[in-house]
């Protein structure tokens, strides 16, 4: 699978950055296409899928910078993988904590499945691991290699709302909310995510708002009754910011407020106050993110 064979497609909705990284984008791949401003996840996929003329095609999200290196790249699936309804997810690395996941990476969807598939607002309601997000509910080829940089902190707002959606998801079970001695109990690596992103990322501009986020939306799934679905809702948490975090004047005193709410409530091992600039530089540059792949130990960061 050569990855100049499929079409790529530019997917935004309303980052603050997306004029400005889907120039970028075009001057790597002139044939890329864009969807824009479609409300609901679902929606938004099924709509790159319609625009799409090839049997698979590419998505990088509006916040996403893709390295030269990517559009180089020969895929050898391995045999018997089911390319029909699977979906090849590569590591995107985060601007604020250098963490890298499939967390706003590219991504290569198989057409005709996207075109049937019923997820976050199109998802039964009977089918929890639908509701939030793709990954509880389809299948994914992971591969190992980062090839872009995901800026999801051009502005409080969206380092934020980057920070509020993960604090949600990698708290989930499949999509359920657990029980607290679950959520301590889950798969190690989502927990040190989602532990880094409770506490890194005071270096780069904004990043005090992505942990914030993060805290906040930690808090809000495990220890209220909110609706977590909520979380797939855009439109939703730009309200939720404008209502209850856009004035927040002491960001520190907030945060840290959080932090001890957290520690006292689900005893998990983070400390009030997030580590500093200098501390969260010195984290991401001695930090190895764990592998994706079981034959390899870490992530593979061509640059």
């Amino acid at each position: 699978m050569k990855i100049i064979d499929y079409d790529i497609i530019y997917l935004s909705y309303d980052e603050p950055n997306a004029e400005k990284n889907y120039a970028d984008l075009l001057t790597k791949a002139p044939w890329a296409k864009r969807v824009h401003g479609i409300e609901g996840s679902d929606a938004a996929h099924k709509a790159c899928a319609r625009l799409s003329e090839t049997d698979r095609f590419i998505t990088v999200d509006g916040d996403n910078i893709v390295r030269p290196g990517f559009l180089e790249q020969v895929l050898d699936i391995p045999t018997g993988s089911d390319l029909e309804s699977s979906v090849i997810s590569w590591c995107g690395k985060n601007e604020i904590n250098g963490l890298m996941y499939g967390n706003g990476g590219i991504k290569c969807w198989p057409k005709e499945y996207v075109l049937q598939m019923k997820t976050h607002e199109n998802a039964d309601p009977d089918n929890v691991a639908a509701q939030v997000d793709f990954c509880w509910d389809l299948k994914y080829i992971q591969q190992n290699s980062c090839y872009s940089d995901v800026h999801n902190n051009a502005t409080p707002q969206q380092a934020w709302r980057a920070g509020f959606r993960e604090g949600v998801k990698m708290a989930l079970d499949s999509g359920a909310k657990p029980t607290k001695e679950q959520l301590l109990k889950g798969h190690w690596k989502n927990l040190h995510r989602l532990w880094i992103w409770l506490m890194v990322g005071a270096d780069v501009e904004n990043g005090d708002w992505a942990i914030l986020g993060a805290r906040a939306g930690l808090f809000m799934t495990m220890c209220t009754e909110w609706d977590y679905v909520q979380v797939r809702d855009f439109e939703y948490l730009n309200d939720l910011w404008k209502t209850s975090f856009a004035a927040i004047e002491d960001i520190e005193h907030e945060t840290g407020t959080y932090g001890i709410k957290l520690i006292n409530e689900l005893e998990i091992p983070i400390a009030e106050t997030p580590l500093g600039a200098q501390q969260s530089k010195f984290f991401k540059e001695v930090y190895q993110n764990p592998s994706r792949n079981p034959k390899q130990q870490f992530v593979i960061d061509p640059e």
